[in-house]
């Protein structure tokens, strides 16, 4: 699949918003703990990722009822759903100056078509030194889900099965879908949110 850049420029993909909130004191602070001016972009971007993907908890795997939004809300809780989490990592490598964009899949919710559908979130980053994006996925491990840090070849968590209508959406946004920030808005427990409430599509 051919990615598509929402932007022309990619400074754009560097820019601070509501969600993405790297100037907040609490993820400056993790940024310092987490890279040194040593690593390369595709060091820190796999440090960033492998921190996020292992160490914020996926809300329905912890069944955990709160909902968290902002990257700073994201990190001080230490758990969101994937939406969540794709803000973090964004926060965390923009404030390293590595280009870094939101990407979706249409996805079956759980194990068959009639338990509904839903919108997963991942990030696409763009390596310089490689002159492309690649796409990764922090939504968590568990079993069935293995999700890696890839420069060569995706490994995200979840194949794409088109049978079941499931896809890919090929666009980098900038920000977040407005969809996507709704639904953490408007709802303040997690589970009910995640099983009845996620967009189906974009």
């Amino acid at each position: 699949m051919e990615l598509i850049c929402e932007a022309d420029k990619l400074n754009d993909y560097l820019l601070e918003s509501n969600e993405v909130n790297y100037s907040n004191p609490i993820i400056r602070a993790k940024t310092k703990g987490l890279f040194n001016p040593s690593q390369t972009e595709i060091e820190k971007a796999k440090i960033a990722f492998e921190f996020v993907r292992d160490e914020i908890s996926h809300s329905w795997d912890i069944q955990g009822k709160r909902v968290t939004c902002k990257a700073s809300e994201v990190l001080a809780y230490k758990e969101g759903i994937c939406y969540a989490k794709s803000h973090l990592l964004a926060s965390l490598l923009r404030s390293q100056g590595i280009p870094t964009g939101f990407c979706y899949q249409r996805l079956m919710l759980f194990d068959n078509p009639e338990k509904g559908y839903c919108i997963h979130a991942l990030n696409a980053v763009y390596f310089k030194s490689l002159n492309k994006w690649v796409r990764i996925d922090a939504r968590g491990n568990k079993e069935g889900i293995d999700a890696q840090f890839s420069i060569d070849e995706e490994k995200l968590a979840f194949p794409i099965n088109e049978e079941f209508d499931e896809k890919d959406y090929p666009v980098i946004y900038v920000n977040p879908h407005p969809k996507t920030i709704a639904v953490l808005k408007e709802h303040t427990d997690a589970l009910k949110m995640y099983k009845y409430h996620l967009p189906e599509c974009l």
